[in-house]
């Protein structure tokens, strides 16, 4: 990793020789200017000498008693120069002040009071993003989708990214349902949502994707949905956008539509690799699967939309054919009928792919070896790694 010049920009003296021995403690970076003034405007002498400096990345300390000067100066310093990635130093608990300053143009928000591996950790991220964003790695899109309500797709896509997460790590699961429940299956409380990712697509890179996004105990990332119903919708161009850089980030998406059944949904099912259509063996949910079906292939491709059949039990004289013919997809998995310990599952916040030696966890391992059965580069770990939480 090449060292990371950095500029200091902090109004209390303490702190702002505080940050210097930090920066330079991580061995990773070194400060080659401190500001104790926050730039006014475009003009002010501060922004000139902060600009002269040429640096990587531009720490500004945030006050917790007067956040106002330091954000406007985020905000200056995003618009006027563009090239360092800012960096805030702040309080968590002043979560309207994190917004404030993400949405000013900071890329990271680093928790006071900071530490050498708090920067450290920090550094590393934008170094690793700034990286893959050089060598263009595009990852691939997994949509799950129910045919009818309460089919279960929110299960399958977060058993499906906690899979692909333990064997191949790198994954991330992005809740586009009317009302997210991807969170409550996790166990995670999201500070930030996929509105708060859209709003800021203006300058949606790797890091500040990350920042929106909320960490599962196993690595897996999420992007949650929303906690209300709401009122206007972005437009598809704007969600293409959001799509590429989450797969210009991540190896695998794993992205949860739920009954979404609209322009959005038909965007992620052309983008993806696999669409999975999740369906129980009843006649009302294949004659649904066949419509959704028939409507996500209209853009073309419908042989990337394939059937699992959630909740199943073998039916006398049913067959797995008889299921594919009445949705008209191929059946990509059978996830077994254990609706307590799904039900139980969710309510403990412990997802069953984490609950091992079941039937369930085997059979969302078996459907990830065969969405990436095909990559090269794949290695293929056992279902022992998972761990209970």
């Amino acid at each position: 990793m090449a060292e990371l010049s950095v500029v200091v920009v902090a109004h209390d003296p303490e702190q702002r020789t505080m940050l210097q021995v930090l920066v330079d403690g991580t061995n990773v970076a070194r400060t080659v200017h401190s500001c104790a003034n926050f730039p006014l405007a475009a003009s002010d002498p501060v922004m000139r000498r902060i600009q002269s400096a040429n640096a990587d990345v531009v720490l500004v300390d945030i006050p917790a008693d007067s956040p106002l000067p330091a954000l406007r100066a985020i905000e200056l310093l995003h618009q006027v120069i563009p090239g360092p990635a800012l960096f805030a130093i702040g309080s968590l608990n002043q979560p309207q002040v994190m917004v404030s300053a993400m949405r000013g143009g900071a890329r990271d928000f680093i928790e006071r009071p900071t530490t050498t591996t708090t920067l450290l950790e920090a550094f590393v991220r934008l170094s690793t993003a700034q990286r893959k964003q050089q060598e263009e790695v595009r990852g691939k899109i997994f949509t799950v989708v129910n045919a009818k309500g309460g089919s279960g797709s929110t299960t399958v896509a977060v058993n499906l990214a906690l899979t692909l997460q333990a064997a191949h790590g790198n994954t991330s699961l992005v809740d586009l349902a009317p009302l997210g429940h991807c969170a409550l299956h996790l166990n995670v409380k999201p500070l930030f949502t996929v509105a708060d990712a859209m709003r800021n697509l203006h300058r949606l890179d790797s890091s500040l994707l990350e920042s929106f996004m909320t960490r599962h105990g196993g690595g897996l990332q999420l992007l949650a949905g929303p906690g209300m119903p709401q009122v206007t919708e972005p437009a598809n161009t704007e969600y293409a956008k959001l799509l590429d850089v989450l797969i210009g980030h991540f190896r695998y998406v794993v992205v949860d539509a739920s009954t979404r059944m609209d322009a959005i949904t038909r965007l992620a099912t052309t983008l993806s690799q696999t669409v999975l259509m999740v369906a129980h063996a009843d006649v009302a949910c294949l004659w649904s699967a066949a419509r959704v079906q028939q409507y996500l292939s209209e853009n073309g491709n419908p042989d990337k939309i394939q059937l699992v059949l959630n909740r199943f039990r073998k039916i006398p004289g049913f067959s797995e054919a008889d299921a594919e013919a009445a949705a008209g997809a191929k059946l990509a998995a059978k996830i077994p009928n254990q609706y307590f310990a799904v039900s139980m599952a969710i309510d403990r916040g412990i997802p069953l792919v984490q609950q091992t030696h079941t039937e369930i966890a085997r059979a969302f391992i078996g459907l990830a070896a065969r969405l990436t059965e095909n990559e090269l580069d794949v290695k293929r770990k056992a279902w022992s790694l998972f761990k209970i939480s």
